[in-house]
């Protein structure tokens, strides 16, 4: 008989559409003092499945991923047993300081979900260039997932 976290486990697939659907990812850094820095973030996804952010560049969180790349981020849902999914997502943080490329992801995640026409695409690059240049992007290159959905199990634990 399989172990029950196999019943559970996602497949790919299920793993992307799970991420694609979700709007807040919650990002874990390595403080200095040795705690966990969990912030929640909205995010984008990029095509070599890089889960992308921006932040404030002076931030705490970027400041602990220049000393420590390593990071976790998690995305879960459900509030019954029965219904709880989850991505943990274990990655290696590059902090990006390019403002063009901070423009680009800032587009990326206020687009996200909807097709845009030329118009507004170029209304929203004109509305993030004011605070792209205070801001940073995050890119989290995925090294391992851990997995789970609760729905698998037909109510049955």
């Amino acid at each position: 008989m399989p172990s029950r976290r196999t019943l559970i486990e996602m497949d790919d697939a299920q793993r992307k559409e799970y991420i694609n659907n979700a709007q807040t990812l919650i990002i874990v850094s390595n403080g200095r003092n040795g705690f966990p820095h969990p912030m929640p973030m909205w995010f984008g996804v990029d095509d070599d499945e890089s889960l992308l952010c921006t932040t404030f560049e002076k931030s705490q969180k970027v400041l602990n991923w220049r000393r420590d790349p390593k990071a976790s981020l998690l995305i879960e849902s459900g509030t019954q047993y029965s219904e709880l999914q989850g991505v943990v997502i274990y990655a290696q943080t590059e902090v990006i300081d390019q403002p063009e490329l901070v423009v680009d992801t800032l587009i990326k995640i206020n687009s996200r979900g909807r097709d845009l026409t030329d118009s507004q695409a170029a209304n929203l690059r004109k509305s993030v260039q004011g605070t792209a240049q205070k801001r940073v992007a995050l890119r989290f290159v995925p090294v391992r997932y851990i997995t789970w959905d609760h729905h698998k199990l037909g109510g049955r634990y």
